[in-house]
């Protein structure tokens, strides 16, 4: 190469690096990573089989009782973990023996639904040995909340599977939720519009709008907990829903500021909060209101925010299939699935 080429070449190369990546061919730009295909499970039908398992917190035979007649009121039948008595510290058994009951229910091919018996604590360990091949291959309802946002998250991020955050299996049944279980798993529409309960507080607009997005999130707790984790909930231009319970506001605002240091609430399409249980301070306290709290993530936004939604640690409670596109209308305060979560 000439000398003259050569300053040339160099010139070039100084120019592209001043541009930065955009004056790079097209070829060396990084690959943008394909979204994953949904995959939606079959609807559950009179008589179908649901396996119930505890995933997370330890039961008894009382909450075992409860859910059965819980499940079956709804027409379906029970088929009972093998481990779902087991008892290691405040566990359901070992990660072994909770991993086992989950793929067995998903490699059972008469189970049509898995449905945690409670939450509690100790999904989160079960995430890097699930066998996310075999649950792909044999997608089915999976129902819970709480501790069980883990799974959720997971196996959409994982299998690209839409799951349900709903009524664990010893909730306590309304109305209201099974209305909503009913129309989200067993009779899907095109679009379903679901109204908050009655029965709950009066939600609270922070900033007024329509929005829409795929639903994603959970458990503030877990949620957050998973930050930076690749089962971490991606919630860029998503509807995302929060719900915690029995927290004071100091830890809601920590955990609130971790997920908007992690992506940054203002990448979400929509922020939508459920019925925060408990979670007042101590009375005397010089600490801020929950109100206060969520307000200081919320207020500088300019997207729909709402607080109050009829979700959470709650009896009147309504189902959210993760991962499904759907619209918040602040103004009517509705939220409304535009796809069926089943197929």
């Amino acid at each position: 190469m000439s000398k003259a080429n050569g300053r040339r070449r160099f010139g070039q190369l100084l120019a592209a690096a001043a541009l930065g990546a955009g004056a790079l061919p097209a070829s060396a730009a990084p690959a943008r990573k394909r979204a994953m295909r949904l995959i939606k499970p079959p609807r559950l039908q009179p008589g179908d089989l649901v396996g119930l398992i505890a995933p997370a917190g330890h039961t008894n035979d009382a909450a075992l009782a409860e859910a059965v007649a819980n499940i079956e009121s709804l027409g379906l039948r029970v088929r009972l973990g093998d481990n779902v008595n087991y008892v290691y510290g405040n566990y359901a058994g070992t990660v072994e023996q909770r991993l086992a009951d989950l793929h067995a229910m998903f490699r059972d091919s008469e189970v049509k639904a898995v449905w945690a018996v409670r939450g509690g604590s100790g999904c989160i360990s079960l995430l890097e040995h699930i066998d996310y091949r075999l649950i792909r291959a044999h997608p089915k309802v999976l129902i819970g909340y709480s501790d069980i946002t883990c799974l959720h998250l997971a196996l959409l991020k994982q299998c690209g599977l839409v799951t349900f955050h709903g009524p664990v299996g010893s909730s306590t049944f309304s109305d209201y939720s099974v209305a909503q279980m009913r129309n989200v798993l067993m009779s899907p529409q095109e679009n379903y519009t679901i109204a908050m309960s009655a029965d709950n507080p009066p939600p609270r607009t922070v900033h007024g709008g329509v929005a829409t997005g795929r639903l994603i999130g959970g458990n503030l707790s877990l949620v957050s907990a998973l930050a930076g984790t690749p089962y971490a909930a991606d919630f860029k231009d998503a509807i995302l829903y929060l719900e915690e319970v029995n927290e004071e506001p100091y830890r809601i605002d920590r955990m609130m500021t971790q997920l908007q240091l992690s992506q940054g609430y203002r990448n979400a399409a929509a922020v939508m909060l459920g019925i925060f249980e408990n979670c007042e301070g101590a009375d005397g306290e010089s600490a801020l209101s929950l109100d206060d709290t969520v307000d200081q993530h919320l207020l500088p936004l300019t997207r729909p925010a709402v607080a109050g939604y009829s979700f959470g640690h709650i009896r009147h409670q309504f189902t959210l299939p993760v991962g499904v596109r759907a619209r918040l209308d602040t103004g009517q305060q509705t939220l409304t699935l535009l796809e069926p979560a089943v197929s």
